[in-house]
């Protein structure tokens, strides 16, 4: 009996740990992306600052990514960037796979 509840503890642990690590990936992944956004928008320092935070908050609107595609290809329309969401969505995966590398070098 104690093994299995030592195994449903780390089990436990272990998916709290897996989702507390996507959940930073994702945040540094929106970063990025509103750092890229932001840059086309030609925002400043300070702007782009605020953006990148805005674009992590919506990321929690709703699950998936859609809010935050959504949000950008808002802003960008609005700020008359030619971008498609087939652009942002490229950007995304992109964003994805940078911030999974940051993240696993900052763990070493």
């Amino acid at each position: 009996m104690t093994d299995f509840k030592d195994r449903e503890r780390g089990e436990e642990s272990k998916f709290a740990f897996d989702q507390e690590t996507d959940f930073k990936i994702a945040a540094r992944r929106n970063r990025l992306l509103g750092e890229w956004a932001a840059g086309l928008m030609g925002l400043t320092e300070e702007e782009t600052d605020a953006y990148k935070k805005a674009v992590v908050q919506a990321d929690f609107e709703e699950a998936g990514d859609e809010d935050v595609v959504r949000k950008l290809l808002g802003d960008l329309t609005g700020a008359e960037c030619e971008v498609s969401e087939a652009d942002i969505r490229a950007k995304l995966e992109e964003c994805s796979v940078e911030a999974r590398r940051q993240f696993m070098s900052d763990q070493k």
